[in-house]
């Protein structure tokens, strides 16, 4: 049996452009108990290694009101560049929503 992910605990995992330069994953959980997981899992070290940008360039937003958590990042490319493949970043999700969540912390990672 698979692993669970963050994005079956998830309502919604979605991403997008903020602006030319920057990628924005937002993780809309179900129910606390759901965004205390992410919030917990979900660190600037995690996404660093995810996303392969620098941890310090991570910028991270928990939202417990809403059971939201919100990360942005650097673009890898300039969006509509020559090597932009995904114009829209409808796409940086994925590897966010993937992220197994049983036995794993945000600082450990």
């Amino acid at each position: 049996m698979p692993e669970p992910t963050l994005a079956d605990l998830a309502h919604e995992v979605r991403s997008k452009n903020a602006g030319p330069f920057w990628v924005t994953v937002e993780l809309f959980m179900r129910d606390a108990q759901g965004y205390r997981i992410a919030a917990d899992l979900v660190s600037e070290r995690v996404i660093a290694r995810l996303y392969h940008v620098e941890e310090s360039t991570v910028r991270l937003f928990r939202i417990p009101s809403l059971d939201v958590v919100k990360i942005s990042f650097p673009r890898p490319v300039s969006q509509g560049s020559l090597r932009d493949r995904d114009v829209h970043a409808g796409q940086h999700h994925v590897p966010l929503a993937r992220l197994p969540v049983t036995g794993r912390r945000g600082e450990n990672s």
